[in-house]
């Protein structure tokens, strides 16, 4: 390898891996802003959370490295026009696409890399994700009863405490009001004394209450008005709470194993056409249904004439009935259009729903692609570009990178809902590639031309001709 490819490869992997890891923590910052209700409070341990945030990365990484292919191949390139690098290289007799040929080889291995990632590491990050996520968010915050405070979190129950000891356990002034009974039933409890603990298992809760009353008075039911209130006075009494619901279990993988994010190319062309195959059933059997339902409604009502081949003239036939008998054939015609149009718009809706579904499997394939491909087709968007612009650091290496990836972006996003409905193929999923593409190839041709288009100097000559012809005219 040559002292000027190392050179290069340094100046461009160091704001690759910045990049990329600045990439990945603004989408995973986006993320904990999400979900961060769902996580502080429960009491998780602290390797749940890592393993959560570590899955939820590994699913932006298909995403982040486009982006710092990007940006750190406009920011090398720019470095070099700024530093007047680049025409050194030109004046040794290096040309531009030589100078990015090193830069062009990482692309590639990365475009590789990426559609390893996205095809084979990918599913299963995110079936890991969808698990912890789904366990984490399921879970209930911890049991955390303060004073003075109404605690309403465990199903059933309202508790109320006076006063808590330092210790945690020992509680003054205890309230309970249980509704496990329904409506139906106003229990509460009271004491002046109570301990809190619960069971090595960490199912249950146990309040044992100290010198209390236990009022009980039903409020609906048969004779309900007849039943006096019931005082209990006690001296000690143990209450349990099922608190299964507030530990951390983890799912199995039966529960989200199938999702079309879960699968890999080959996986997603077997569920379709699977998918396909059911699809074309079930219009089959939906049509073979509403045949079969006016065939039958037919034969219960055969007084209508639609139901009798050998009348010709039908408008004929029905002016000469009584008018009661005409009103009600006209009644039941109106019954039977109405009946096949909800009909058919209900299959209709069922059926595109399920196309919506095979679609979202096409999708999840054809971006395993695009995403991939974007990484070279971004560098030869973002090299050409900073050879162009000639600026380094981080100001318009940064605006230009994420004008380019918000254009991709957002273009994809529309291809994407046409594709889901149906309004596009899933060759619609390519179109942000085929909008780019012109851009970088325009891009190449003007930067080994030693186009100066984007030279604020060049463009300052030609608006001041363009006024000092302007005053001459006049």
């Amino acid at each position: 390898m040559k002292k000027i490819d190392r050179l290069i490869l340094r100046s461009f992997l160091g704001p690759l891996l910045l990049t990329f890891s600045i990439s990945v923590f603004v989408l995973l910052m986006q993320f904990v802003w999400k979900y961060i209700d769902d996580m502080v409070g429960k009491g998780l341990e602290f390797g749940i959370i890592a393993e959560l945030l570590l899955y939820a990365s590994a699913t932006f990484v298909p995403m982040a490295l486009p982006i710092a292919i990007l940006f750190a191949s406009i920011m090398t390139m720019g470095n070099f026009g700024e530093k007047y690098e680049l025409v050194a290289m030109k004046a040794g007799g290096i040309s531009i696409s030589r100078v990015m040929l090193p830069m062009a080889v990482v692309a590639v291995l990365l475009t590789g890399m990426a559609f390893y990632f996205a095809n084979n590491v990918m599913p299963e990050a995110m079936l890991r994700y969808r698990m912890t996520l789904y366990d984490v968010t399921r879970k209930k915050p911890a049991v955390n009863i303060r004073p003075g405070e109404y605690y309403k979190d465990i199903d059933g129950y309202v508790i109320r405490v006076g006063n808590k000891a330092p210790d945690g356990r020992t509680l003054q002034d205890v309230i309970i009001y249980d509704h496990s009974k329904g409506v139906g039933e106003t229990n509460v409890i009271v004491a002046r004394n109570g301990i809190m603990q619960t069971t090595m298992d960490n199912r249950y809760m146990l309040f044992s209450l100290i010198d209390g009353y236990s009022y009980s008075e039903p409020t609906s039911g048969e004779y309900y008005d007849k039943r006096p209130l019931t005082t209990v006075k006690f001296g000690h009494q143990t209450i349990s709470f099922d608190i299964s619901s507030f530990a951390y279990n983890r799912s199995t993988e039966d529960l989200f194993e199938g999702g079309y994010q879960m699968m890999n190319v080959s996986q997603l062309n077997a569920a379709m056409k699977h998918l396909d195959s059911n699809l074309v059933r079930r219009y089959d059997e939906s049509r073979r249904d509403m045949e079969g339902n006016m065939i039958l409604w037919h034969k219960r009502n055969d007084s209508i004439p639609c139901a009798e081949p050998k009348v010709v003239d039908v408008h004929k036939l029905i002016k000469q009935m009584p008018p009661i008998k005409r009103t009600k054939v006209y009644n039941r015609a109106r019954f039977l259009a109405s009946s096949v149009v909800s009909d058919s718009k209900n299959y209709g809706e069922v059926i595109q729903a399920d196309r919506e579904y095979i679609n979202r499997h096409e999708i999840e394939k054809q971006r395993k692609f695009t995403l991939s491909v974007a990484c070279l087709l971004l560098f030869l968007i973002g090299a050409p570009f900073g050879s162009i612009v000639r600026k380094g650091g981080l100001g318009m290496p940064l605006v230009a990178s994420v004008g380019f990836f918000v254009l991709y972006y957002v273009v994809g996003m529309i291809a994407e809902k046409a594709v889901r409905e149906s309004a596009l193929g899933p060759e619609g999923m390519w179109l942000s590639t085929l909008v780019m593409l012109p851009i970088g190839i325009f891009l190449t041709l003007q930067a080994t031309t030693d186009s100066s288009i984007f030279d604020a100097a060049t463009w300052r000559r030609f608006f001041s001709h363009v006024f000092k012809r302007k005053k001459k005219d006049r």
